[in-house]
């Protein structure tokens, strides 16, 4: 996989679950970078970049989609490469120009994004050049309505962001939102499957070859969750509050209760009201807490919630 990626120019920062993986790709005439972390890791983010480009210039930069671990970098970015052309699905451009964080659903998940500029959109069924190489833009719905892949067909490498991961793919937030988007999940599964790539950068994790394989286990994984609609909610839970501690590292647990409380995301999954204060919800927390706990996700130390 690495020396067919080295071939189209690409070099893969593997993240941590907090930030997104970024993707840098160089060629004679450009270099262009895929997402750029949560926030928290910005000044890593353009650390590896610099020291990747040398004293190379990065010229383009896009975005999957906008959920905050994937563009929580950008502002850096922009802050020094100021030739920068910025680049996002059409579905949340006007979100971006008029710097709406309840649109962009960074606000309601309690997450953070500082506000960045967009030179353009990418267009599903476009192809745009990075690097040397001519990509496809692909629409690929589910995760995130509004999310693309990149595929490239000589190398036969795809860049699928949360669409697809070794072992499943991202939390289906349409759902959480009662709109059915289980169906758009499967039909972007079968669009990986037609593209049929050698090589699969996912947003999260190792880059991977056994396509078929990863494929079959988010099948599975998808049937669950049809299957048990409470379960994909409750998994989603475990995602938002492991997401923050990521953020935190450590936190009192009645802190940890007041923003579990007061996240209005939260609220929506649980079909509550944002509850000013925290009463009746320790139960569903502590739940949400031991399940974590016994997946080694977290660690308990006295009152403190610890990362792990």
């Amino acid at each position: 996989a690495a020396s067919r990626l080295m071939q189209i120019g690409v070099t893969v920062f593997e993240r941590g679950w907090l930030s997104s993986n970024n993707v840098l790709i160089q060629g004679e005439a450009s270099t262009a970078l895929v997402d750029s972390g949560y926030c928290t890791h910005a000044t890593q983010t353009l650390a590896l970049v610099q020291e990747a480009l040398k004293q190379r210039p990065l010229d383009l930069l896009l975005n999957t989609h906008l959920h905050s671990d994937h563009c929580g970098g950008n502002a850096a970015l922009q802050s020094v490469f100021t030739q920068l052309t910025t680049l996002v699905p059409p579905g949340q451009a006007t979100a971006v120009e008029h710097w709406d964080p309840v649109a962009l659903t960074h606000e309601p998940t309690g997450q953070t994004c500082p506000a960045f500029s967009i030179q353009g959109v990418m267009i599903p069924g476009q192809t745009i050049r990075l690097g040397d190489a001519l990509w496809e833009v692909h629409a690929a719905k589910g995760h995130d309505p509004h999310s693309i892949v990149l595929f490239e067909p000589n190398s036969r490498v795809l860049i699928s962001a949360d669409a697809l991961w070794e072992n499943g793919f991202g939390v289906v937030f349409p759902e959480l939102e009662g709109i059915d988007a289980f169906d758009e999940v499967a039909d972007t599964l079968l669009l990986i499957k037609a593209l049929n790539p050698l090589i699969v950068i996912p947003g999260h994790g190792a880059v991977f070859e056994n396509v078929e394989s990863a494929l079959q286990r988010a099948h599975s994984r998808l049937d669950q969750f049809v299957k048990s609609p409470d379960k994909h909610r409750r998994h989603a839970l475990k995602v938002l509050i492991k997401f923050k501690l990521l953020e935190w590292q450590s936190v009192s647990y009645q802190d940890l209760l007041i923003w579990y409380a007061n996240t209005p995301y939260i609220a929506s999954i649980e079909k509550r009201k944002i509850s000013p204060e925290p009463n009746n919800l320790d139960l569903s927390l502590n739940s949400l807490i031991d399940d974590l706990t016994r997946s080694g996700a977290l660690r308990l130390e006295g009152d403190r919630i610890l990362d792990a």
